[in-house]
């Protein structure tokens, strides 16, 4: 798991060649004014889901990890908290759908606070519960970059 400011993402665009197209997708792209929706980088290798929503209480968000791709959760505008914990022995939820590369968990985690300009990087090892509220709800909008490891 990786949290920083979009400004240091060239520190980690060297761990790999998709991850390294996902932060330049970010770092160029005017995402601001980016519809909702998916958007393709390149193929099905690395592609962007733009999202705006209002942010949940934590018994309304759901622990989550994935398996072919890493996640690059950027906060265009608003701020969240994100769930993290390290894969280890939690109790699946909702079995791998390969489908949409994704598992369900129950567990405590850690949270990490994520506002505008920040991203976090959750490898197939890293638990996640994102969307969570902070102070109580508020507006996000968030690009989920998928990269394919």
């Amino acid at each position: 798991m990786i949290l920083d400011k979009l400004e240091n993402a060239h520190l980690y665009a060297g761990l790999s060649e998709n991850l390294k197209k996902g932060f330049d997708f970010l770092k160029n792209a005017d995402l601001a004014n980016t519809e909702t929706g998916k958007h393709e980088i390149d193929g099905a290798n690395v592609f962007a889901l733009v999202s705006e929503y209002e942010s949940k209480a934590h018994v309304d968000c759901r622990l989550e990890a994935h398996q072919t791709y890493a996640d690059i959760q950027y906060i265009v505008s608003g701020r969240e908290a994100i769930g993290y914990t390290p894969l280890s022995d939690q109790t699946v939820t909702a079995a791998y759908n390969p489908d949409k590369d994704i598992v369900f968990f129950a567990g405590e985690t850690t949270q990490l606070m994520v506002e505008a300009g920040m991203f976090a990087v959750f490898f197939p090892q890293d638990v996640h519960r994102p969307c969570m509220q902070i102070d109580g709800p508020e507006k996000v909008k968030k690009v989920v970059v998928k990269v394919k490891i």
